[in-house]
């Protein structure tokens, strides 16, 4: 009897710590890193490739345990996070606590190692996630904007773990994620809209579903799209996009926009739904195009 339940106990654990650590948005960010990584890259380095993965997991890990405890009581009020593991009462906050400040630490001693401005950026972005993001959500739809501020770090904090040097080129590649996270967050918070009304989440620009904020999810598009193909105009240090890969980006592009210009015709949450899943799939497939093209070009 001691046995099964203990069987039964381990795969929930996991699955709480999985669920606490975000571990599917925490790998797509270490991806993110990793793409960044091979683009400055002049010959790759394995151990620095791994500890920029361990590192940028545990960072991600860290500010989701921390978001997790903050808004443990309006996490409770929606659908989508009421199971989850503090506010559904299978882990204390202590416990929370103490997962979120290990990973916290374990992340900014291997982004040390790697070089301090990775670890400095690192750092800004548990803080900036934690401290001002979170808190900003209750109170302003200008969260989304100080939110891509640490969500934009990660491709270009890659960048800096191979140069240890912060200049036009991870500038270039932080604006490009930057701008992405608005039509991305803005189409989470249209088909999440009366989830997060009850918990008083400020989400969207104008604090509705309308046509002021479909405008804004569409210009914000076609801002991602300007800063993605900029690399092939040569203004942006080692940083370059041969015109075939340019040309790529610029498709891939287009689809997201045809999908944002979607949202603004039909305005219904499986619009915004299906512009959350491309716009996913534009940023991996944006970061994949710019390592190949980087190594066959």
């Amino acid at each position: 009897m001691g046995n099964s339940k203990s069987s039964l106990a381990t795969p929930s654990l996991i699955s709480d710590f999985k669920e606490i650590t975000k571990m599917r948005l925490a790998l797509s960010v270490v991806f993110s890193s990793l793409a960044g990584y091979l683009l400055g890259v002049e010959t790759v380095d394995l151990k620095t490739l791994i500890l920029l993965a361990f590192g940028g997991y545990f960072m991600v890990g860290a500010s989701n345990a921390f978001n997790q405890i903050i808004e443990k009581d309006l996490d409770a009020l929606m659908e989508r996070t009421k199971n989850r593991p503090v506010p559904a009462g299978r882990m204390s906050v202590t416990t929370a606590f103490i997962i979120a400040s290990i990973f916290a630490l374990l992340g900014v001693i291997i982004l040390y190692t790697i070089n301090k401005q990775t670890a400095m950026f690192g750092a800004i972005s548990i803080f900036l996630y934690t401290c001002v993001y979170t808190p900003l959500k209750t109170k302003t739809p200008l969260a989304v904007f100080v939110g891509a501020i640490p969500g934009a770090i990660p491709f270009m904090l890659g960048w800096v773990a191979a140069t240890d040097d912060f200049g036009i080129e991870p500038g270039t590649l932080f604006a490009l994620q930057f701008f992405w996270q608005f039509p991305h967050f803005w189409a989470i918070g249209w088909f999440l809209f009366s989830d997060y009304e009850k918990a008083g989440f400020f989400m969207l620009p104008t604090g509705k579903q309308d046509k002021g904020t479909a405008v804004q999810t569409m210009m914000y598009t076609i801002w991602t799209i300007i800063v993605s193909v900029i690399p092939v105009f040569g203004f942006t240090g080692r940083l370059h996009l041969s015109i075939v890969a340019a040309v790529l980006v610029f498709a891939v592009g287009l689809w997201m926009l045809y999908y944002a210009v979607r949202l603004f015709n039909k305005m219904t949450e499986k619009a915004a739904k299906q512009l959350m899943l491309v716009s996913v799939s534009y940023i991996t497939l944006v970061q994949i195009i710019y390592v190949i093209d980087k190594f066959i070009s």
